[in-house]
């Protein structure tokens, strides 16, 4: 069967608990009883000497041991908690007042005896009970000596046979089991209170427990989250609690990320298979018609087939290109090497590359200002793709006579920046589209008139690019009246 964690705790305690009790009540029982023997052998520790001196049976060292053993009675009767022994040198017991059968030893250890009356080891000192094998007791003992001569010892245990059954009944009585009792639900009461405690305390657990149990994939986005984590507490628990809390809550943020993502996915998935169908479809069209109809063309029929062919190849290899570039792009697989280079060297290599393109559409392509003495640090390939991507979407965009200028400025709030914008004076973007022309497969109004094959990934790659060259991507545009992408650089230093 599993146990909850309050269960295990709730086990655990009483289980520990029951044992402290028991050690506890050991250890009290057992230095009550030193004490106790302490005490009680501190009080009788001269009274066997006494009887030695006092008594003429022993005094004078002739042992008449039926009187002796009389005495002992008499002694006895006197004093029921004491027994009387007496033992040889060697500690052979000669004589004692008891009911045959019940001395259960003919020798007592006289190790213990030496101890005591030498003073050599600190009391309590337990010697043989003669009426318990295996029993030691608390004892008084003195010896006895005839002209200088010992003649064995008197032997005393303190606390007797009678004495014990005595004790016995008495902690046996009401007294004793009602304090026991009361000890007991005293007990009792404070582990039901530290049970409580722990149920108080185990109580946000719990709710976790249940809440994990109650999450799956199909439903973590509809649990709702319920803990008090309003109070600043430095008990683990709540911080615990806190800390699943803001765990969960972005999970569901991700999640919720992450199903518009692979909605975003298939929709551009759908789109670009559109895109990839049209050229592929239209390049398989007139290469069958060559392969079929090849010797009825005429030589100029053919080669206008075969430029629409290699037309229609070149837009389904650039559309390839750019979806792998975009995916490698966001699979954060592009490696960045920054390094110091002249700006000016790469502006005008760009520029020069769309020159042609420009003059045969009748738009002016030129850098502002033309001495432009800037050492920039940044990855020199992907800046010049960024620049690509915006020279050949503002020439794209821009009509004939148009301009597009490529202006370099220093940031005066920002020493070691400078801002390059890429601005033309093409058709413009509405102000609500702004805002998604970054997103691939987008095409903004201005472009549906364009009769040119473009895929709408451009400006969705410069943008990630651009994030690698640690800036922005910005946009201003006016409908009618043109539009400037905006991104800043980091200055070499000398």
């Amino acid at each position: 069967m599993s146990l909850s964690l309050y269960q295990r705790i709730a086990l655990s305690l009483t289980l520990a608990f029951s044992i402290i009790l028991y050690l506890s009540f050991l250890w009290s029982s057992q230095l009550q009883q030193s004490t106790q023997w302490e005490s009680e052998q501190r009080l009788h520790l001269g009274l066997a000497e006494h009887l030695v001196s006092d008594n003429p049976l022993l005094a004078e060292g002739v042992y008449d041991y039926d009187g002796l053993k009389n005495l002992f009675h008499t002694l006895m009767m006197l004093g029921p908690s004491f027994e009387f022994y007496y033992l040889d040198p060697t500690g052979k017991v000669l004589t004692y007042s008891a009911e045959p059968g019940k001395v259960k030893r003919d020798v007592v250890d006289i190790k213990p005896i030496q101890s005591l009356i030498s003073n050599q080891t600190e009391l309590p000192i337990l010697g043989d009970d003669p009426r318990n094998v295996g029993k030691q007791k608390i004892f008084s003992a003195a010896p006895v000596y005839k002209d200088q001569t010992l003649q064995g010892y008197l032997y005393m245990i303190i606390g007797g046979e009678i004495h014990d059954s005595i004790v016995k009944s008495v902690q046996e009585s009401h007294s004793l089991k009602d304090l026991s009792i009361v000890i007991v639900a005293s007990l009792g009461v404070l582990l039901l209170l530290l049970l409580g405690l722990f149920k108080f305390f185990t109580a946000p657990l719990n709710k976790m427990a249940k809440l994990i149990k109650a999450i799956d994939k199909n439903t973590l986005s509809q649990v709702e989250i319920d803990f008090d984590t309003s109070t600043d507490s430095n008990n683990e628990i709540h911080v615990l609690a806190t800390a699943f809390n803001t765990l969960i809550k972005q999970v569901q943020t991700q999640l919720v990320q992450l199903e518009n993502i692979d909605e975003h996915r298939r929709v551009l998935l759908a789109d670009l298979s559109h895109d990839l169908r049209t050229p592929l479809a239209n390049l398989q069209g007139y290469i069958e018609t060559l392969s079929i109809h090849g010797e009825k063309l005429t030589e100029q029929e053919r080669q206008k087939f075969v430029n629409i062919s290699m037309r229609n190849a070149n837009n389904l290899k650039r559309l390839i290109d750019q979806i792998f570039e975009l995916a490698y792009l966001e699979g954060g697989q592009v490696t960045v090497q920054h390094e110091p280079f002249p700006l000016a060297d790469l502006l005008f290599d760009v520029t020069a590359k769309f020159e042609l393109k420009a003059k045969q559409k009748g738009v002016t392509l030129q850098i502002e200002p033309l001495l432009t003495n800037y050492l920039v640090f940044a990855d020199i390939g992907k800046l010049e793709r960024v620049l690509t991507n915006l020279i050949e979407n503002a020439i794209r965009h821009t009509q004939e006579n148009g301009d597009i200028t490529l202006s370099v400025n220093a940031l005066p709030d920002q020493f070691n920046k400078l801002r390059l914008d890429i601005r033309d004076t093409g058709t413009g973007i509405n102000r609500h589209e702004i805002a998604h022309i970054f997103d691939a497969r987008y095409r903004a109004s201005n472009a549906l008139e364009d009769k040119n094959t473009h895929v709408g990934l451009g400006l969705a790659i410069s943008k990630k690019l651009v994030a690698l060259l640690n800036s922005e991507l910005t946009v201003e545009s006016e409908l009618g009246k043109g539009t400037c992408f905006s991104f800043s650089l980091t200055l070499a230093s000398n």
